[in-house]
């Protein structure tokens, strides 16, 4: 059964969260340096069975683009070509690296990084509850 991946996109780390293949949980995975990302969705998405990766959309808090926004924008364009059989989708991930913050304060650099594939878990949980809840 296919999973659903999720990507929580910054600048120098990309933090990854996976789902069970009922498409209920989502846990956190890795973290990956935004330069190698490319490489490990090329190994990742077969390995796993992925078919829909949702990457973390960072709007304002008043609902407004910003910078950041525009680069997920135009990276999300770029992978989208790399990997036409993937289903890309945006969605809000608004505080969930605060949420993942405050779940437990990083005090060191692993800490730090695990802190990016907790967020990519939150922003995989809402959109797993989302998906049932249409159901």
């Amino acid at each position: 059964m296919p999973k659903i991946m999720a990507l929580d996109l910054g600048d120098q780390w990309v933090g990854i969260a996976l789902s069970d293949t009922s498409l209920i949980f989502a846990k956190p995975n890795t973290t990956v340096n935004i330069n190698d990302i490319e490489e490990f969705l090329s190994n990742f998405i077969e390995k796993e069975n992925i078919k829909e990766i949702v990457i973390g959309y960072p709007k304002t808090l008043r609902g407004t683009e910003s910078e950041q926004t525009l680069k997920v924008l135009n990276w999300k364009s770029q992978v989208e070509k790399k990997f036409p059989e993937i289903k890309f989708v945006l969605w809000d991930e608004r505080l969930s690296s605060k949420r993942a913050a405050a779940l437990k304060p990083a005090k060191t650099k692993d800490e730090k990084l695990k802190s990016h594939a907790i967020a990519a878990a939150f922003i995989l949980d809402s959109y797993l509850s989302f998906l049932s809840s249409r159901i």
